[in-house]
Protein backbone atom coordinates (compact mmCIF):
# COMPACT_ATOMS: atom_id res chain seq x y z
CA UNK A 1 0.00 0.00 0.00
CA UNK A 2 1.75 3.82 -0.91
CA UNK A 3 1.55 6.51 1.34
CA UNK A 4 0.74 9.45 0.26
CA UNK A 5 3.25 12.45 -0.02
CA UNK A 6 3.20 14.52 2.83
CA UNK A 7 5.37 17.27 3.46
CA UNK A 8 5.70 19.78 7.00
CA UNK A 9 4.16 23.01 6.64
CA UNK A 10 7.00 24.58 8.33
CA UNK A 11 9.05 23.77 5.13
CA UNK A 12 6.63 25.17 2.73
CA UNK A 13 6.69 28.38 5.29
CA UNK A 14 10.43 29.07 4.70
CA UNK A 15 10.63 28.06 1.14
CA UNK A 16 8.09 31.07 0.50
CA UNK A 17 9.51 33.29 3.08
CA UNK A 18 12.84 32.75 1.28
CA UNK A 19 11.61 33.22 -2.09
CA UNK A 20 10.34 36.78 -0.61
CA UNK A 21 13.61 37.84 0.97
CA UNK A 22 14.97 37.54 -2.81
CA UNK A 23 12.16 39.03 -3.99
CA UNK A 24 12.45 41.91 -2.08
CA UNK A 25 16.18 42.27 -2.06
CA UNK A 26 15.83 42.40 -6.03
CA UNK A 27 13.11 45.26 -5.94
CA UNK A 28 15.56 47.12 -3.40
CA UNK A 29 18.51 46.70 -6.30
CA UNK A 30 16.25 47.51 -8.69
CA UNK A 31 15.05 50.43 -7.25
CA UNK A 32 18.36 52.53 -6.43
CA UNK A 33 21.28 51.05 -8.19
CA UNK A 34 19.62 50.09 -12.02
CA UNK A 35 18.77 53.73 -13.00
CA UNK A 36 22.47 55.09 -11.59
CA UNK A 37 24.12 51.86 -13.66
CA UNK A 38 21.85 53.01 -17.14
CA UNK A 39 22.81 56.83 -16.43
CA UNK A 40 26.50 55.76 -16.48
CA UNK A 41 26.78 53.12 -19.04
CA UNK A 42 30.04 53.99 -19.79
CA UNK A 43 32.99 52.17 -19.95
CA UNK A 44 35.70 51.32 -17.31
CA UNK A 45 38.38 53.50 -18.59
CA UNK A 46 36.14 56.53 -19.07
CA UNK A 47 35.28 55.88 -15.49
CA UNK A 48 38.98 55.86 -14.58
CA UNK A 49 39.75 59.13 -16.47
CA UNK A 50 36.95 61.06 -14.56
CA UNK A 51 39.14 60.94 -11.37
CA UNK A 52 42.35 60.28 -13.12
CA UNK A 53 43.36 62.55 -15.79
CA UNK A 54 47.20 60.80 -15.96
CA UNK A 55 46.39 58.17 -19.32
CA UNK A 56 49.79 56.53 -18.52
CA UNK A 57 48.40 55.74 -14.85
CA UNK A 58 45.30 54.30 -16.19
CA UNK A 59 46.79 52.20 -18.64
CA UNK A 60 48.81 50.55 -15.95
CA UNK A 61 46.34 50.60 -13.86
CA UNK A 62 43.94 48.63 -16.23
CA UNK A 63 46.52 46.01 -17.12
CA UNK A 64 47.75 45.35 -13.34
CA UNK A 65 43.61 44.66 -12.77
CA UNK A 66 43.61 42.28 -16.35
CA UNK A 67 46.63 40.08 -14.03
CA UNK A 68 48.87 41.66 -16.59
CA UNK A 69 52.96 43.72 -15.67
CA UNK A 70 53.03 47.51 -16.24
CA UNK A 71 54.77 47.01 -18.65
CA UNK A 72 51.72 44.31 -20.24
CA UNK A 73 53.58 40.89 -19.82
CA UNK A 74 52.44 37.95 -17.96
CA UNK A 75 52.06 38.06 -13.78
CA UNK A 76 52.56 34.81 -13.60
CA UNK A 77 55.12 32.04 -14.56
CA UNK A 78 51.72 29.91 -15.61
CA UNK A 79 50.86 31.18 -19.03
CA UNK A 80 47.97 29.55 -19.36
CA UNK A 81 46.41 30.44 -16.15
CA UNK A 82 47.46 33.88 -16.60
CA UNK A 83 46.01 33.82 -20.23
CA UNK A 84 42.77 32.23 -18.82
CA UNK A 85 42.19 35.32 -16.40
CA UNK A 86 43.26 37.67 -18.45
CA UNK A 87 40.70 36.56 -21.40
CA UNK A 88 38.06 36.47 -18.28
CA UNK A 89 37.75 40.12 -18.37
CA UNK A 90 37.92 39.32 -14.04
CA UNK A 91 39.10 42.85 -12.31
CA UNK A 92 39.80 42.12 -8.84
CA UNK A 93 43.72 41.34 -9.14
CA UNK A 94 45.29 38.30 -9.05
CA UNK A 95 45.19 39.03 -4.97
CA UNK A 96 41.49 39.19 -4.16
CA UNK A 97 41.11 36.04 -6.70
CA UNK A 98 43.31 33.98 -4.40
CA UNK A 99 41.54 35.20 -1.24
CA UNK A 100 38.03 34.68 -3.10
CA UNK A 101 39.29 30.54 -3.41
CA UNK A 102 40.41 30.31 -0.06
CA UNK A 103 37.81 31.50 1.02
CA UNK A 104 35.26 28.97 -1.47
CA UNK A 105 37.77 25.95 -0.09
CA UNK A 106 37.53 26.81 3.85
CA UNK A 107 33.63 26.85 3.23
CA UNK A 108 33.86 23.51 1.25
CA UNK A 109 36.19 22.18 4.01
CA UNK A 110 33.50 22.90 6.56
CA UNK A 111 30.66 21.60 4.88
CA UNK A 112 32.04 18.09 4.24
CA UNK A 113 33.44 17.89 7.44
CA UNK A 114 30.07 18.63 9.42
CA UNK A 115 28.60 16.13 6.80
CA UNK A 116 31.33 13.16 6.98
CA UNK A 117 32.94 13.83 9.54
CA UNK A 118 36.43 12.91 7.60
CA UNK A 119 39.19 16.00 8.04
CA UNK A 120 40.93 13.54 4.59
CA UNK A 121 37.74 13.95 2.55
CA UNK A 122 36.90 17.63 3.60
CA UNK A 123 40.73 18.24 2.88
CA UNK A 124 40.16 16.48 -0.82
CA UNK A 125 37.18 17.75 -1.46
CA UNK A 126 38.24 21.59 -0.60
CA UNK A 127 41.21 21.35 -2.95
CA UNK A 128 39.66 19.85 -5.81
CA UNK A 129 36.94 22.79 -5.68
CA UNK A 130 39.88 25.22 -4.76
CA UNK A 131 41.19 23.91 -8.37
CA UNK A 132 37.91 23.10 -10.44
CA UNK A 133 35.69 25.41 -9.70
CA UNK A 134 37.90 28.98 -10.38
CA UNK A 135 39.24 27.69 -13.89
CA UNK A 136 35.31 26.72 -14.29
CA UNK A 137 34.25 30.13 -13.40
CA UNK A 138 36.97 31.94 -15.30
CA UNK A 139 36.23 30.18 -18.61
CA UNK A 140 32.75 30.67 -18.25
CA UNK A 141 33.39 34.29 -17.91
CA UNK A 142 35.99 34.66 -20.95
CA UNK A 143 33.06 32.72 -22.89
CA UNK A 144 30.62 35.56 -22.08
CA UNK A 145 33.18 38.19 -22.51
CA UNK A 146 33.90 37.30 -25.97
CA UNK A 147 29.73 36.57 -26.81
CA UNK A 148 29.68 40.26 -25.49
CA UNK A 149 33.07 41.24 -27.57
CA UNK A 150 31.88 39.57 -30.70
CA UNK A 151 28.16 41.28 -31.12
CA UNK A 152 29.70 44.66 -30.35
CA UNK A 153 32.45 44.53 -32.73
CA UNK A 154 30.78 44.95 -36.02
CA UNK A 155 29.62 48.41 -34.48
CA UNK A 156 33.39 49.38 -33.37
CA UNK A 157 34.58 48.22 -37.05
CA UNK A 158 31.45 50.78 -38.44
CA UNK A 159 33.46 53.80 -36.37
CA UNK A 160 36.52 52.99 -37.31
CA UNK A 161 35.06 52.84 -40.89
CA UNK A 162 33.30 56.43 -40.92
CA UNK A 163 36.42 58.07 -39.17
CA UNK A 164 38.79 56.78 -41.97
CA UNK A 165 36.09 57.86 -44.61
CA UNK A 166 36.29 61.43 -42.70
CA UNK A 167 40.08 61.53 -43.35
CA UNK A 168 41.15 60.74 -39.85
CA UNK A 169 44.18 58.58 -39.21
CA UNK A 170 43.61 54.90 -37.55
CA UNK A 171 44.86 55.58 -34.13
CA UNK A 172 42.16 58.91 -34.40
CA UNK A 173 39.27 55.83 -35.31
CA UNK A 174 40.49 54.00 -32.44
CA UNK A 175 40.46 56.72 -30.01
CA UNK A 176 36.79 57.76 -31.03
CA UNK A 177 35.36 53.89 -30.41
CA UNK A 178 37.14 54.07 -26.76
CA UNK A 179 34.80 57.00 -26.03
CA UNK A 180 31.94 55.74 -27.66
CA UNK A 181 31.75 52.02 -26.97
CA UNK A 182 30.82 50.27 -23.59
CA UNK A 183 32.84 47.07 -22.06
CA UNK A 184 34.53 45.29 -23.11
CA UNK A 185 35.21 46.62 -26.79
CA UNK A 186 35.37 50.53 -25.39
CA UNK A 187 38.19 49.76 -22.65
CA UNK A 188 39.91 47.14 -25.18
CA UNK A 189 40.33 49.83 -27.71
CA UNK A 190 40.84 52.22 -25.24
CA UNK A 191 43.96 50.22 -24.12
CA UNK A 192 44.79 50.03 -27.64
CA UNK A 193 44.86 53.71 -28.18
CA UNK A 194 46.96 54.68 -24.75
CA UNK A 195 49.69 52.19 -26.07
CA UNK A 196 49.76 53.47 -29.43
CA UNK A 197 50.17 57.17 -28.16
CA UNK A 198 53.03 55.55 -24.97
CA UNK A 199 55.22 54.41 -27.71
CA UNK A 200 53.90 51.39 -29.07
CA UNK A 201 52.89 50.63 -32.93
CA UNK A 202 49.40 49.76 -34.36
CA UNK A 203 50.63 46.14 -34.98
CA UNK A 204 51.74 45.47 -32.05
CA UNK A 205 48.65 47.11 -30.06
CA UNK A 206 46.92 45.06 -32.03
CA UNK A 207 48.24 42.01 -31.75
CA UNK A 208 48.10 42.78 -27.64
CA UNK A 209 43.98 43.81 -28.20
CA UNK A 210 43.90 40.03 -30.06
CA UNK A 211 45.95 38.79 -27.28
CA UNK A 212 43.20 40.06 -24.47
CA UNK A 213 40.45 39.30 -25.66
CA UNK A 214 40.61 35.89 -27.97
CA UNK A 215 37.96 36.29 -30.07
CA UNK A 216 37.92 34.39 -33.11
CA UNK A 217 37.18 37.76 -35.78
CA UNK A 218 40.10 39.69 -34.06
CA UNK A 219 42.90 38.27 -36.14
CA UNK A 220 40.93 38.76 -39.67
CA UNK A 221 40.84 43.07 -38.09
CA UNK A 222 44.13 42.81 -37.01
CA UNK A 223 45.64 41.14 -40.66
CA UNK A 224 43.76 43.83 -42.30
CA UNK A 225 45.41 46.61 -40.43
CA UNK A 226 48.84 45.08 -40.33
CA UNK A 227 48.93 44.46 -44.36
CA UNK A 228 47.48 48.38 -45.04
CA UNK A 229 50.31 49.73 -42.60
CA UNK A 230 52.88 47.94 -44.32
CA UNK A 231 51.75 48.02 -48.12
CA UNK A 232 49.06 50.21 -48.37
CA UNK A 233 45.63 49.84 -49.71
CA UNK A 234 41.62 51.20 -49.27
CA UNK A 235 41.62 50.39 -45.42
CA UNK A 236 37.63 51.18 -44.96
CA UNK A 237 36.51 49.35 -47.52
CA UNK A 238 38.92 46.34 -46.24
CA UNK A 239 36.69 46.88 -42.85
CA UNK A 240 33.69 47.68 -44.36
CA UNK A 241 33.20 44.48 -46.08
CA UNK A 242 35.39 43.05 -42.87
CA UNK A 243 32.27 44.12 -40.70
CA UNK A 244 29.34 42.27 -43.39
CA UNK A 245 30.94 39.58 -43.10
CA UNK A 246 31.22 39.16 -39.07
CA UNK A 247 27.53 40.38 -38.93
CA UNK A 248 26.26 37.54 -41.79
CA UNK A 249 28.00 35.46 -39.84
CA UNK A 250 26.64 35.89 -36.52
CA UNK A 251 23.34 36.57 -37.88
CA UNK A 252 23.61 32.89 -39.12
CA UNK A 253 24.49 31.74 -36.29
CA UNK A 254 21.58 32.69 -34.17
CA UNK A 255 19.56 31.16 -36.91
CA UNK A 256 21.02 27.77 -36.63
CA UNK A 257 20.76 27.71 -32.60
CA UNK A 258 17.15 28.38 -33.33
CA UNK A 259 16.76 25.60 -35.53
CA UNK A 260 18.67 23.50 -32.89
CA UNK A 261 16.79 24.24 -30.00
CA UNK A 262 14.16 21.71 -30.29
CA UNK A 263 17.26 18.62 -30.66
CA UNK A 264 18.80 20.13 -27.41
CA UNK A 265 15.25 20.53 -25.55
CA UNK A 266 14.68 16.77 -26.33
CA UNK A 267 17.79 16.02 -25.13
CA UNK A 268 16.85 17.90 -22.16
CA UNK A 269 13.88 16.44 -21.73
CA UNK A 270 14.95 12.92 -22.35
CA UNK A 271 17.93 12.66 -20.04
CA UNK A 272 15.91 14.72 -17.40
CA UNK A 273 12.37 12.61 -17.41
CA UNK A 274 14.04 9.16 -16.28
CA UNK A 275 15.80 11.00 -13.17
CA UNK A 276 12.82 13.11 -12.62
CA UNK A 277 10.42 9.67 -12.52
CA UNK A 278 12.73 8.13 -10.45
CA UNK A 279 13.53 11.10 -7.91
CA UNK A 280 9.49 11.08 -7.67
CA UNK A 281 9.03 7.71 -7.09
CA UNK A 282 11.29 7.45 -4.01
CA UNK A 283 9.94 10.64 -2.69
CA UNK A 284 6.45 8.93 -2.30
CA UNK A 285 7.10 5.51 -1.76
CA UNK A 286 10.85 5.07 -0.47
CA UNK A 287 10.47 1.31 -0.61
CA UNK A 288 9.64 1.12 -4.31
CA UNK A 289 13.07 -0.01 -5.59
CA UNK A 290 13.67 -1.46 -2.19
CA UNK A 291 13.91 -5.01 -3.15
CA UNK A 292 15.95 -4.82 -6.08
CA UNK A 293 18.15 -1.86 -5.08
CA UNK A 294 21.04 -4.16 -3.67
CA UNK A 295 21.13 -6.63 -6.55
CA UNK A 296 23.95 -6.81 -8.69
CA UNK A 297 21.51 -6.86 -12.03
CA UNK A 298 20.04 -3.48 -11.19
CA UNK A 299 23.30 -1.96 -10.68
CA UNK A 300 24.55 -3.77 -14.29
CA UNK A 301 21.45 -1.94 -15.82
CA UNK A 302 21.77 1.12 -14.50
CA UNK A 303 25.27 1.21 -15.60
CA UNK A 304 24.06 0.47 -18.89
CA UNK A 305 21.14 2.89 -19.02
CA UNK A 306 23.24 5.95 -17.64
CA UNK A 307 25.76 4.57 -20.64
CA UNK A 308 23.37 4.39 -23.06
CA UNK A 309 22.24 8.38 -21.99
CA UNK A 310 25.74 9.61 -22.56
CA UNK A 311 26.17 8.39 -26.02
CA UNK A 312 22.48 9.62 -27.05
CA UNK A 313 23.18 12.60 -26.04
CA UNK A 314 26.73 12.81 -27.56
CA UNK A 315 25.35 11.74 -30.61
CA UNK A 316 22.51 14.82 -30.20
CA UNK A 317 24.93 17.23 -29.40
CA UNK A 318 27.36 16.42 -32.37
CA UNK A 319 23.52 16.93 -34.45
CA UNK A 320 23.34 20.54 -33.30
CA UNK A 321 26.50 21.75 -33.16
CA UNK A 322 28.12 23.50 -35.72
CA UNK A 323 30.92 25.53 -35.97
CA UNK A 324 30.75 28.51 -38.74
Amino acid sequence: MTMPLEIDETVIFCLLAAGSVVLLVEAIYLLCFSTASYRNNINRRLRLMKKQPNQESILIQLRRERGLTSAGGFRLPIATLNRLVMQSGLSIGFARLLIVVAIFGIGVFIAVFWFRESAAEALLAALASAIVVPFAGLSLLRRRRRARFGQQFPDAIDIIVRSLRAGHPVPVAVSMVAREMTDPVGTEFGIVADEITYGADMETAMRNLSSRVGQEDLPLFVTAIAIQGTTGGNLSEILANLSAVIRMRYKMRRKIRALAAEGKFSAFFLSGLPVAVFLLLNVATPDFYSSVWDKSVTKIGLGCAVGWMALGNLMMYRMVNFKI
